[in-house]
């Protein structure tokens, strides 16, 4: 509840609890075991930062926090709440909350998308559940990209530059290091993966604009962005990714603020031990950065889990705000867990830490916030506060009315696929398919030219044969007949005179017969 400009959160006996929305981008956790009341609290502090006039962003993991578009229910639990903190002297009343739902799926809310070139290589690794090898090609199929000014916006524009890559791979081998055919094959079966698990829509325009994110009602109120991960939880790593991702958006796109009277933003981030399993070294040393340099962003991160150990300690150590519900402990192991959450509060001398944690109830709590100097106050043990919005979810038809008179509906629901890689690179494949085709085209007519031009050849060849045989025969033919008239003409001239000498009729044939096979080729 927001009261006298600070974040009334719990009672200590009579003592009011409070944060100073100063310190909240100093981050926090709230931790406990399952069914000790993690998201009341959740719910309170959200509320309380809205009147504030500060926007929020957080995920539903369970659909319970949708209740906060609707004002609370005066049950008989809550009366007595309600008497027992002194809520009704205070102005506690039930109320609505400015809220914005969102769904990485479009379903329960507004889509929520990004683009493959947004999230990057680093954090689509993790994504695709890359090795280490893998994701360094990754990284060098996204500066080839880069440098050829390719747009990777979904998952076939990816698909479409792992195969580009592939196919030039002898130059781009020699230009960034060996690319293996495996390790290529590998990353296009897991992006073909990553479509079967929801991908293919995830990775879309419009992509998410943060900004949208900052926004304030009539009142004054910061909006309450809740993210319906009630799918999307059924892929921690998609989940977890996308979260860590929106963190980083936030890093890299505000300015540099300082300190201010309250922060920007708020990013809850719920199940954050989610965000750690399998996180390379690289991963968590990025996360800790954003952790530790978001704060001059204005921005305030909380984790919320079930044990402090679920976070490593270069982050567990800069959360400054705490709110540590009951663990629960069977084991030695679980004991030590205890253990350690209690000794990174400052000890109170009145009650011994490692004892009430094991003893808190439902809605009860350690609680230690940052005082005006930054300085973490001792441990003090508290009840949580009620919220002022209804505990539970909402009807699917309330969910839907709020989705779709949200002013941004028409925003992200139009969705589009602007021109990208892969489009450019088919009709790239297409002009060069063209280009290949052609130049076939190009030597088979050739090839059939010279076919042609030999074949003409060879018939010319044939016919000057033919001709000069026809004309041999021909000049045979007439000189023989020439030949033949001639000789018998002197055959019978010249032989008819000698032969009548030599032996008559019979001397004189024989003698044409001489000559005309000496004239006439007979």
């Amino acid at each position: 509840m927001f009261y006298e400009n600070k974040i009334w959160m719990a009672n200590d006996g009579d003592e009011k609890l409070c944060m100073i929305p100063g310190m909240m981008n100093r981050h926090g956790l709230i931790a406990g075991a399952t069914g000790t009341g993690k998201t009341v609290t959740l719910k309170v502090l959200a509320e309380s930062l809205s009147d504030a006039g500060v926007p929020v962003f957080l995920a539903d993991v369970k659909g319970d926090l949708a209740g906060m578009c609707e004002p609370g229910e005066n049950t008989e639990d809550m009366q007595k709440r309600i008497a027992a903190f002194g809520l009704d002297r205070e102005g506690f009343a039930y109320r609505t909350y400015p809220v914005q739902f969102w769904d990485l799926e479009g379903k329960n809310g507004l889509p929520l998308h990004t683009t493959v070139s947004e999230m990057g290589p680093l954090l689509l690794s993790r994504l695709l559940r890359l090795s280490d090898l893998q994701s360094d090609i990754l990284q060098i199929i996204f500066r080839v990209a880069d440098e050829q000014n390719l747009l990777l916006i979904d998952t076939k524009d990816l698909r479409a530059m792992i195969q580009y890559v592939a196919e030039n791979n002898a130059e781009f081998s020699a230009q960034y290091g060996n690319m293996t055919k495996q390790s290529l094959n590998a990353i296009l079966r897991a992006v073909v993966s990553l479509e079967t698990q929801g991908g293919e829509t995830f990775f879309a325009e419009p992509a998410i604009d943060i900004h949208d994110w900052f926004r304030r009602d009539s009142d004054g109120r910061g909006y309450i962005n809740i993210l319906d991960a009630r799918s999307s939880i059924q892929n921690p790593v998609l989940y977890s990714t996308f979260m860590l991702y929106l963190m980083s958006e936030l890093f890299e796109q505000l300015p540099e603020k300082g300190d201010a009277d309250k922060p920007e933003i708020v990013f809850f981030f719920d199940e954050a031990h989610l965000l750690f399993d399998h996180a390379t070294p690289l991963l968590e040393e990025k996360i800790g950065q954003v952790v530790k340099l978001i704060r001059s962003r204005g921005v305030g991160i909380f984790f919320i889990t079930q044990n402090p150990a679920d976070l490593p300690d270069a982050v567990l150590s800069q959360l400054g705000n705490r709110i540590q519900h009951a663990l629960r402990a069977y084991t030695p192991a679980e004991k030590k867990k205890i253990r350690a959450a209690a000794r990174s509060f400052r000890e109170n001398p009145a009650f011994d830490t490692e004892t009430v944690l094991s003893e808190l109830g439902t809605g009860e709590a350690i609680i230690s916030f940052l005082d005006g100097n930054g300085i973490p106050s001792v441990v003090q043990r508290a009840k949580i506060l009620p919220p002022q919005s209804k505990l539970g979810t909402i009807s699917e038809s309330a969910r839907k009315y709020q989705v779709s008179s949200s002013d941004l509906a028409e925003k992200y629901n139009d969705f589009f696929d602007r021109d990208s890689a892969y489009e450019f690179l088919r009709r790239k494949n297409a002009v060069l398919a063209q280009a290949a085709a052609e130049e076939r085209a190009q030597q088979e007519a050739e090839k059939q030219a010279e076919k042609d031009a030999r074949d003409r050849d060879k018939e010319n060849a044939k016919k000057t044969k033919r001709y000069q045989s026809a004309a041999g025969s021909i000049a045979k033919t007439a000189a023989g007949t020439v030949g033949r008239e001639l000789g018998n003409a002197v055959g019978s001239s010249v032989g008819g005179k000698f032969g009548k000498k030599i032996g008559g009729n019979v001397g004189a044939s024989l003698f044409r017969g001489i000559i005309g096979t000496l004239f006439g080729g007979r």
